[in-house]
């Protein structure tokens, strides 16, 4: 198996391809745009698992260099993760359309671009397997974060639509709904202990539901109730929170 990890530098996407590597024997393709960092961590899965792992510079939002990364990647990939995102500054955002542009061109821009030529040849080879990383914030949009949540909810649902397009061609696509998560990307906010996974127990919950053949995910089950609670707030009460 060869496993293309798209934004391999964050913390989770690590964990998850070290997951990979160890149990299915995965060789690995990672990208992202810090190539030393990149070389640095390939070394280190390659040592520790003895799978074939070459780093590769891969940026989101560079669209025009998508169709030329994936065509140079021989032997092509049987699983894509997708694993890039950017939290940004929602005052800033507010703000700054600049900001506001980066948070959507680097959640859904960027995935769909590269996405929609994986998935023209994993329908051309009825083969493939695509993983990608969503967001909770996707499921209703709230003052603290709407412009992340409504890059977040429009990707889950082009992955909805992806899983229905690739279906018949036996192509799997796993949406996956992290919470709050202890990474680099969060290490400034004040996260609640009981509701944040690490990355490798978010890596854990991902390749277990990778084996048993889910479509959706959440990282920490308690995840799927409190946001069913959130999307079903009447609107009249949903306004006067504070979330």
């Amino acid at each position: 198996m060869y496993l293309l990890v798209l934004g391999a530098n964050s913390d989770t996407a690590h964990a998850l391809a070290a997951r990979f590597a160890q149990e299915e024997r995965a060789h690995l393709y990672l990208a992202s745009r810090d190539r030393e960092l990149l070389e640095k961590r390939a070394r280190d899965l390659a040592l520790r698992h003895q799978v074939e792992v070459r780093p590769l510079v891969f940026d989101a939002t560079d669209y025009a260099s998508h169709a030329a990364f994936y065509a140079g990647l021989d032997p092509k990939p049987d699983g894509v993760a997708l694993a890039f995102g950017y939290l940004g500054d929602q005052q800033e955002a507010q703000q700054n359309f600049g900001e506001a542009k980066k948070i959507i061109d680097v959640n859904f821009t960027g995935a769909v671009s590269i996405l929609e030529i994986v998935a023209a040849d994993f329908a051309r080879r009825n083969h493939g397997f695509i993983i990608a990383l969503s967001s909770v914030a996707g499921e209703r949009g709230r003052q603290s974060n709407y412009i992340y949540g409504a890059a977040k909810g429009a990707l889950t649902t082009y992955l909805s639509g992806l899983r229905h397009r690739l279906c018949p061609h036996q192509v799997r696509v796993m949406t996956v709904l992290p919470g709050f998560m202890a990474t680099k990307m969060t290490e400034h906010l004040k996260l609640p202990g009981p509701l944040t996974a690490s990355p490798e127990e978010a890596a854990g919950h991902i390749f277990r539901a990778y084996k048993k053949g889910r479509d959706v995910v959440y990282i920490k089950p308690l995840w799927r109730w409190i946001m069913m609670l959130i999307r079903n707030l009447p609107e009249f009460v949903f306004k006067r929170t504070k979330l």
